[in-house]
């Protein structure tokens, strides 16, 4: 392109910041709007794999989420009464040499900090709700307006940029509900594996537990999922109830339950699917991450390919393959979108991993460098 477009980034999420950073690298500077007045710690986990680190570390962050994340030295398959191990890969160093990257597992407030500090003073804008885009401009709930060459809409899961294009979603419930929660690693110390990512395998589909380390090792993570019609809100906030968690895997094996017994305070969501997108992009606007395809947790993509639409997205526009803006969001939606359905379903599906393979067509996927696909 001739020249560096204007680019507003609605969201300062893990993809809106991740799309400030990349286009800046690249020459391109963009301006952020958070519907928050204050960035806060929500939020427990980020599972960080290595095509996440990998588009991370181009960005020059990875010293900073080293220092706070633990490494993961295998990823583990076991059956929920048993015990039994079905799949063992192994990570740590050894991902890194595969992959060019290690995975870490750190808690959300971390990676949040790392891309904040990494953006120079100005770049966010905070208290700004998105309400729509039309004409070339973003609309805010406060009655000002902001007018750009491109608008990213990286506003998450209700995204308000996504509604203003193709209008209201309409997720469908799985009947399934998650609880999170972060235990001390010193109050289970007894339980083997806790450097590990460990995935306990239910009775039936919609039932497991995944656990993992976090703060370097000094925290464990668990996340746990089970069919509930009963509970349907959707918030990785809302507070549950650790009695109840523990009640639902009473039958689970020892080892599990001694994770669930650390548990004091509880979130809990309910769990809903979309299908992908037809399209992302309309006019000079387009969309990146939960805002266009939402997962399901089960392969711990939601945030990995949040962080690759926006280095991949970010190439697009500072490419000079592309005629123009138009152009390059097509390229971008073409390059991105078979990758990220293929995700949507295997999240969906819930069986990665379950038992031997790899996650090479996952993990070794290079956002800096996969080849850009015309518009």
């Amino acid at each position: 392109m001739s020249k560096a477009p204007s680019v507003a980034v609605c969201g300062a999420g893990i993809g809106g910041l991740t799309a400030a950073l990349a286009l800046r690298k690249i020459g391109i500077d963009a301006q952020v709007f958070e519907r928050t007045s204050r960035f806060a710690r929500v939020g427990a986990d980020i599972n960080l794999t290595p095509n996440a680190v990998r588009a991370l570390d181009g960005l020059g962050l990875g010293a900073a989420l080293r220092d706070s994340a633990a490494r993961p030295q295998f990823r583990i398959s076991r059956t929920w009464d048993t015990g039994a191990e079905t799949s063992r890969l192994e990570m740590g160093s050894s991902a890194e040499v595969r992959y060019g990257s290690p995975q870490l597992t750190l808690h959300r407030g971390d990676l949040m900090s790392a891309l904040e500090s990494a953006l120079p003073s100005g770049s966010v804008s905070l208290g700004r709700q998105v309400v729509d885009v039309r004409d070339g401009a973003v609309h805010f709930a406060d009655g000002g307006v902001h007018r750009a060459d491109v608008i990213i809409g990286a506003d998450g899961i209700h995204s308000a940029v996504r509604t203003a294009l193709f209008g209201p979603e309409h997720p469908t419930f799985t009947g399934v509900v998650a609880f999170r929660a972060v235990v001390p690693a010193a109050a289970v110390a007894a339980v083997p594996n806790l450097d590990c990512f460990t995935k306990w395998w239910g009775p039936d589909a919609a039932t497991q537990i995944v656990t993992f380390p976090l703060s370097q090792g000094k925290d464990i993570f668990i996340f746990a999922t089970c069919a509930q019609d009963e509970w349907t809100e959707e918030s990785w906030t809302t507070p549950g109830s650790a009695a109840e968690l523990r009640d639902l895997y009473r039958d689970f094996h020892p080892e599990a339950r001694a994770l669930l017994d650390a548990c004091d305070d509880v979130l809990k969501s309910a769990l809903y699917v979309r299908d992908p997108l037809p399209a992302w992009t309309a006019g000079m606007v387009t969309l990146l991450g939960d805002a266009c395809h939402p997962m399901m947790p089960f392969m711990a993509q939601g945030a990995g390919q949040a962080i690759e639409d926006a280095v991949v997205l970010a190439r697009c526009l500072g490419s000079d393959v592309y005629a123009g803006v138009a152009a390059a969001l097509a390229g971008y939606e073409n390059t991105r979108m078979d990758r990220t359905a293929r995700i949507q379903r295997g999240s969906r599906s819930n069986d990665w991993l379950k038992t031997a393979g790899n996650g090479d067509w996952v993990y070794e996927y290079d956002a800096w460098n996969v080849p850009l696909a015309g518009a």
